[in-house]
């Protein structure tokens, strides 16, 4: 069974050091759970392509303007953003996180996850 992954980020993207060290945590088999946003399928093809037998899962927003349509293998019913993110933690076995600022914010998305 391929280890369950959630993933979290900002919607400006990843750094480099942030895209590096993600592909040393992930397995190639694993199955990585995100928001479908629209930077991530763009971000997950470039940092992802290594990965033969990755599979993504998506939970998409409610909020159809920065939805992505595709990349991925199996799909969550549409929630609001932080209800969406809540199940994403729940449904995997840990969580990575990509904010966009090295301390906590009260006012992100990506911190209330990780929260």
């Amino acid at each position: 069974m391929p280890m369950k992954i959630g993933f979290t980020g900002t919607q400006r993207g990843m750094t480099d050091a942030q895209k590096n060290t993600l592909r040393k945590m992930v397995p190639n088999d694993a199955e990585l759970h995100h928001g479908r946003l629209r930077w991530e399928p763009m971000q997950r093809r470039m940092i992802f392509s290594v990965f033969t037998e990755l599979r993504c899962v998506g939970h998409p927003p409610s909020n159809p303007t920065k939805r992505a349509y595709k990349l991925v293998d199996e799909w969550r019913s549409e929630k609001e953003y932080l209800e969406r993110n809540k199940d994403i933690v729940n449904e995997t076995g840990m969580l990575i996180a990509t904010p966009a600022e090295a301390t906590e914010q009260l006012r992100s998305g990506t911190w209330s996850t990780i929260r």
